[in-house]
């Protein structure tokens, strides 16, 4: 099953699937073409929009490449919080000139109707995020031929993700930039994510399932490190986000390596749900009164969000980042996909004891 995966492209490079217009086809592309693995992302956007850019993508390509689902969210959240956090962002509002949206705007992400057209159109790979797909879902994929991946975050979730019978499991580090994808949202746990290199160790111990590793990989270096420990691939999405091809806003490409942001945190001040990003204005004021409300704290500042981006206002942008932002470089993806299978190949070599270390 691990040759499955990796025989849909030469090199055990991932791009991450970053929903919010990053992950866009000419990007998908270039990483293929290169011999990665190119991935749409297929939230936030609708069923119609997800088909229009695998359309797309199929008719700048013939390489394989993965869509990325969210799974829907259950009704969890506190009501008064919301409305509590929603009164704390008026100011906002009232600052970037806007309406602050509505938190009830769908709770699903177009979840089935996705699945309708991803099986009336196979693509070679679909992954999950935010949770498990059944068993039936996860089986009439297969039957179209289609590789199924969905994140885990714990050797717990790792072990639903097998039982459910996914082929592969993407262990997701605490180092991630952007969403954590875990299974539930439970408030007690912030804070207390496993590393990427332990994980990768104890879901290796507890699954027969091959491993994706995801959590601020930014070298070929940290790739070989990975596969030493257990994984199957690699998948980035930081390192990806700063290329010319990303959809990413230019003011949160430059953020990346700007020295005026030196650190970043999980947070629930864009989301209502932990995601890596950034530390800037928002994330300080807001952050700590946010509320385990996911996705109506999305719904709520999404036009807080796009505003900030419109006035380039890298302080009111929720601008995601992994651990290793700071070692982004501005290449593009396909030259990006090479320099990182050249790093891979001199780690190999350097830890088979033929190369310097160094």
């Amino acid at each position: 099953m691990s040759s499955a995966l990796t025989d849909l492209f030469p090199h055990p490079i991932v791009q991450a699937p970053m929903a919010g217009g990053v992950s866009v086809p000419h990007l998908a592309q270039a990483v293929s073409e290169a011999g990665g693995l190119g991935f749409l992302a297929a939230g936030y956007k609708t069923a119609d929009g997800m088909y229009q850019e695998i359309k797309q993508l199929r008719g700048l390509m013939t390489r394989p490449f993965g869509v990325n689902l969210f799974m829907p969210q259950p009704e969890y959240a506190d009501r008064g919080a919301v409305e509590i956090y929603t009164h704390q962002l008026a100011g906002e509002a009232a600052w970037y000139e806007t309406e602050l949206g509505d938190p009830d705007s769908g709770r699903d992400d177009g979840y089935d109707a996705k699945l309708a057209v991803l099986l009336d159109n196979p693509v070679p790979i679909v992954s999950f995020h935010f949770g498990v797909p059944s068993n039936e879902v996860l089986e009439s994929l297969r039957r179209v031929g289609t590789f199924t991946l969905v994140t885990a975050t714990t050797p717990e979730e790792a072990l639903a993700v097998e039982r459910a019978g996914a082929d592969a499991v993407i262990a997701q580090g605490v180092e991630a930039g952007g969403h954590q994808g875990t299974h539930r949202d439970v408030p007690e746990n912030d804070g207390s994510g496993i590393g990427l290199l332990s994980l990768i160790a104890q879901v290796r111990e507890t699954v027969n399932l091959p491993i994706v590793a995801a959590g601020g990989i930014m070298r070929g270096s940290q790739i070989a490190a990975a596969l030493a420990a257990g994984a199957t691939a690699a998948q980035l999405g930081t390192a990806f986000l700063a290329t010319p091809e990303s959809g990413a806003d230019a003011v949160h490409k430059q953020a990346l390596t700007n020295p005026l942001f030196t650190r970043t945190e999980l947070t629930r001040a864009f989301s209502g749900r932990p995601a890596r990003g950034l530390v800037n204005r928002f994330m300080r004021e807001h952050g700590p009164y946010a509320p385990a409300a996911y996705p109506e704290v999305h719904h709520l500042t999404s036009p807080l969000r796009k505003k900030a981006a419109t006035a380039g206002d890298a302080q009111g942008m929720a601008l995601w980042a992994g651990q290793g932002h700071r070692m982004a470089r501005e290449l593009p993806a396909g030259q990006l996909v090479e320099v990182l299978a050249a790093e891979l190949d001199a780690a190999r070599t350097a830890l088979s004891g033929k190369g310097d270390l160094r």
